[in-house]
Protein backbone atom coordinates (compact mmCIF):
# COMPACT_ATOMS: atom_id res chain seq x y z
CA UNK A 1 0.00 0.00 0.00
CA UNK A 2 1.02 3.61 -0.50
CA UNK A 3 1.09 4.15 3.26
CA UNK A 4 4.09 1.83 3.48
CA UNK A 5 5.85 3.93 0.86
CA UNK A 6 5.33 7.06 2.92
CA UNK A 7 6.60 5.38 6.04
CA UNK A 8 9.93 4.68 4.35
CA UNK A 9 10.21 8.02 2.59
CA UNK A 10 11.98 10.27 5.05
CA UNK A 11 15.49 10.46 6.41
CA UNK A 12 14.36 8.68 9.57
CA UNK A 13 11.42 6.92 7.89
CA UNK A 14 9.07 9.38 9.52
CA UNK A 15 7.57 12.26 7.53
CA UNK A 16 4.10 13.79 7.86
CA UNK A 17 1.56 12.16 5.57
CA UNK A 18 -1.05 14.90 5.64
CA UNK A 19 -1.40 18.53 4.73
CA UNK A 20 -3.38 19.63 7.75
CA UNK A 21 -4.00 23.30 6.96
CA UNK A 22 -4.81 22.62 3.32
CA UNK A 23 -7.21 19.81 4.17
CA UNK A 24 -8.90 22.00 6.76
CA UNK A 25 -9.56 24.66 4.10
CA UNK A 26 -10.89 22.06 1.69
CA UNK A 27 -13.24 20.59 4.29
CA UNK A 28 -14.49 24.09 5.14
CA UNK A 29 -15.28 24.79 1.48
CA UNK A 30 -12.70 27.56 1.28
CA UNK A 31 -10.52 28.32 -1.73
CA UNK A 32 -7.19 26.50 -1.73
CA UNK A 33 -4.47 28.03 -3.87
CA UNK A 34 -1.76 25.61 -4.97
CA UNK A 35 1.34 26.71 -6.84
CA UNK A 36 3.29 23.92 -8.54
CA UNK A 37 6.99 24.69 -8.99
CA UNK A 38 8.88 22.28 -11.18
CA UNK A 39 10.16 21.18 -14.55
CA UNK A 40 8.54 19.65 -17.65
CA UNK A 41 6.76 16.98 -15.62
CA UNK A 42 4.93 19.73 -13.75
CA UNK A 43 4.43 21.68 -16.96
CA UNK A 44 2.74 18.71 -18.66
CA UNK A 45 5.07 18.08 -21.57
CA UNK A 46 3.28 17.34 -24.89
CA UNK A 47 0.07 16.02 -23.36
CA UNK A 48 -3.51 17.28 -23.31
CA UNK A 49 -3.77 16.52 -19.61
CA UNK A 50 -0.99 16.62 -17.01
CA UNK A 51 -0.88 15.61 -13.38
CA UNK A 52 -2.12 19.00 -12.18
CA UNK A 53 -5.27 18.61 -14.26
CA UNK A 54 -5.88 15.24 -12.65
CA UNK A 55 -5.12 16.67 -9.23
CA UNK A 56 -7.73 19.38 -9.67
CA UNK A 57 -10.35 16.76 -10.55
CA UNK A 58 -9.36 14.37 -7.76
CA UNK A 59 -9.31 17.03 -5.05
CA UNK A 60 -12.68 18.35 -6.21
CA UNK A 61 -14.08 14.82 -6.15
CA UNK A 62 -12.81 14.23 -2.63
CA UNK A 63 -13.91 17.67 -1.37
CA UNK A 64 -16.89 18.63 -3.57
CA UNK A 65 -17.69 21.85 -1.73
CA UNK A 66 -14.19 23.25 -2.06
CA UNK A 67 -12.65 25.56 -4.64
CA UNK A 68 -9.17 24.65 -5.82
CA UNK A 69 -6.98 27.06 -7.77
CA UNK A 70 -3.85 25.41 -9.18
CA UNK A 71 -1.20 27.63 -10.74
CA UNK A 72 1.26 25.78 -12.96
CA UNK A 73 4.81 27.07 -12.67
CA UNK A 74 6.53 24.14 -14.34
CA UNK A 75 9.26 25.11 -16.82
CA UNK A 76 10.56 22.45 -19.24
CA UNK A 77 14.27 21.82 -18.80
CA UNK A 78 14.42 23.59 -15.46
CA UNK A 79 16.53 22.55 -12.48
CA UNK A 80 16.18 23.26 -8.77
CA UNK A 81 18.53 26.22 -9.16
CA UNK A 82 16.23 27.63 -11.84
CA UNK A 83 13.28 27.14 -9.53
CA UNK A 84 15.10 28.98 -6.77
CA UNK A 85 15.89 31.87 -9.11
CA UNK A 86 12.21 32.36 -9.96
CA UNK A 87 10.83 31.47 -6.55
CA UNK A 88 9.82 34.98 -5.50
CA UNK A 89 8.04 35.92 -8.73
CA UNK A 90 6.54 32.53 -9.57
CA UNK A 91 5.56 31.38 -6.08
CA UNK A 92 5.97 33.76 -3.15
CA UNK A 93 4.27 36.72 -4.84
CA UNK A 94 1.20 34.54 -5.49
CA UNK A 95 0.57 33.98 -1.76
CA UNK A 96 -0.14 30.24 -2.06
CA UNK A 97 -1.67 28.01 0.58
CA UNK A 98 0.28 25.01 -0.68
CA UNK A 99 3.38 24.63 -2.85
CA UNK A 100 4.29 21.51 -4.80
CA UNK A 101 8.05 21.25 -5.44
CA UNK A 102 9.16 18.81 -8.14
CA UNK A 103 12.69 18.70 -9.55
CA UNK A 104 15.40 16.11 -9.99
CA UNK A 105 15.82 14.56 -13.41
CA UNK A 106 17.26 17.60 -15.21
CA UNK A 107 19.54 18.16 -12.23
CA UNK A 108 20.69 14.55 -12.29
CA UNK A 109 21.75 14.64 -15.92
CA UNK A 110 23.15 18.17 -16.22
CA UNK A 111 26.32 17.76 -14.20
CA UNK A 112 24.94 19.01 -10.87
CA UNK A 113 25.98 16.97 -7.85
CA UNK A 114 23.34 15.33 -5.69
CA UNK A 115 24.69 17.24 -2.69
CA UNK A 116 24.34 20.61 -4.43
CA UNK A 117 20.84 19.67 -5.54
CA UNK A 118 19.93 18.75 -1.96
CA UNK A 119 21.22 22.09 -0.68
CA UNK A 120 19.20 23.97 -3.30
CA UNK A 121 16.01 22.15 -2.28
CA UNK A 122 16.81 23.05 1.33
CA UNK A 123 17.12 26.73 0.37
CA UNK A 124 13.82 26.68 -1.52
CA UNK A 125 12.11 25.17 1.52
CA UNK A 126 13.78 27.67 3.87
CA UNK A 127 12.76 30.67 1.78
CA UNK A 128 9.17 29.48 1.54
CA UNK A 129 9.07 28.99 5.30
CA UNK A 130 10.50 32.47 5.86
CA UNK A 131 8.38 34.33 3.32
CA UNK A 132 5.04 32.52 3.31
CA UNK A 133 2.60 30.61 5.49
CA UNK A 134 2.25 27.95 2.81
CA UNK A 135 2.42 24.24 3.39
CA UNK A 136 4.79 22.36 1.11
CA UNK A 137 4.74 19.01 -0.63
CA UNK A 138 7.93 17.59 -2.12
CA UNK A 139 7.60 15.24 -5.08
CA UNK A 140 9.99 12.86 -6.75
CA UNK A 141 9.65 12.27 -10.47
CA UNK A 142 9.28 9.09 -12.51
CA UNK A 143 11.64 6.11 -12.51
CA UNK A 144 13.88 5.50 -15.49
CA UNK A 145 13.79 1.90 -16.58
CA UNK A 146 17.46 1.84 -17.45
CA UNK A 147 19.58 0.48 -14.64
CA UNK A 148 22.52 2.88 -14.93
CA UNK A 149 20.42 6.01 -15.40
CA UNK A 150 17.91 5.01 -12.76
CA UNK A 151 20.77 4.57 -10.28
CA UNK A 152 21.76 8.19 -10.94
CA UNK A 153 18.19 9.46 -10.62
CA UNK A 154 17.69 7.56 -7.36
CA UNK A 155 20.51 9.55 -5.72
CA UNK A 156 18.62 12.76 -6.42
CA UNK A 157 15.33 11.29 -5.27
CA UNK A 158 17.03 10.23 -2.06
CA UNK A 159 18.09 13.87 -1.59
CA UNK A 160 14.44 14.94 -1.83
CA UNK A 161 13.36 12.35 0.70
CA UNK A 162 16.18 13.37 3.03
CA UNK A 163 15.19 17.05 2.97
CA UNK A 164 11.58 16.11 3.65
CA UNK A 165 12.66 14.15 6.70
CA UNK A 166 14.96 16.92 7.94
CA UNK A 167 12.38 19.68 7.44
CA UNK A 168 9.39 17.65 8.65
CA UNK A 169 7.31 18.24 5.54
CA UNK A 170 5.29 15.77 3.45
CA UNK A 171 6.80 14.04 0.45
CA UNK A 172 5.37 11.78 -2.24
CA UNK A 173 7.84 9.24 -3.68
CA UNK A 174 6.19 9.13 -7.11
CA UNK A 175 8.97 6.95 -8.55
CA UNK A 176 8.34 4.27 -5.94
CA UNK A 177 4.62 4.26 -6.65
CA UNK A 178 5.31 3.80 -10.36
CA UNK A 179 7.77 0.97 -9.68
CA UNK A 180 5.22 -0.74 -7.45
CA UNK A 181 2.55 -0.56 -10.15
CA UNK A 182 4.99 -1.75 -12.81
CA UNK A 183 6.00 -4.70 -10.63
CA UNK A 184 2.30 -5.57 -10.39
CA UNK A 185 2.02 -5.78 -14.15
CA UNK A 186 1.40 -2.25 -15.41
CA UNK A 187 3.08 -1.67 -18.79
CA UNK A 188 5.82 0.95 -18.42
CA UNK A 189 5.71 1.76 -22.15
CA UNK A 190 2.09 2.89 -21.78
CA UNK A 191 3.08 5.29 -19.02
CA UNK A 192 5.78 7.18 -20.92
CA UNK A 193 6.20 8.92 -24.23
CA UNK A 194 8.75 7.85 -26.86
CA UNK A 195 11.64 9.36 -24.87
CA UNK A 196 10.85 6.88 -22.06
CA UNK A 197 10.86 9.70 -19.49
CA UNK A 198 7.98 12.13 -19.96
CA UNK A 199 4.64 10.65 -18.89
CA UNK A 200 1.72 9.99 -21.17
CA UNK A 201 -1.74 11.03 -20.02
CA UNK A 202 -2.01 7.64 -18.31
CA UNK A 203 1.37 8.19 -16.65
CA UNK A 204 0.26 11.55 -15.34
CA UNK A 205 -2.93 9.98 -14.01
CA UNK A 206 -0.78 7.48 -12.11
CA UNK A 207 1.37 10.32 -10.77
CA UNK A 208 -1.76 12.06 -9.45
CA UNK A 209 -3.01 8.81 -7.96
CA UNK A 210 0.10 8.73 -5.77
CA UNK A 211 -0.15 12.38 -4.77
CA UNK A 212 -3.85 12.47 -3.88
CA UNK A 213 -3.24 10.16 -0.93
CA UNK A 214 -1.76 13.01 1.13
CA UNK A 215 -5.11 14.80 0.80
Amino acid sequence: MLNTMFECAGQDDRVPMKLEKSIKKLKAGETLTIVALGDSLTHGWLVRKGYLDFMSEMIKSRYPHSTVKIINRGVPGDTAEGGLARLEHDVIDLNPDLVFIQFGLNDAFSGISAEKFKNTIRIIVAELKAETEAEMLLLTSVPIMNEREDFIAERFYHSILTVAGEEDIPVVPVHRYWKKKISEGMDFRKLVQSDLVHPTVEGYRLMSEAIIEVF
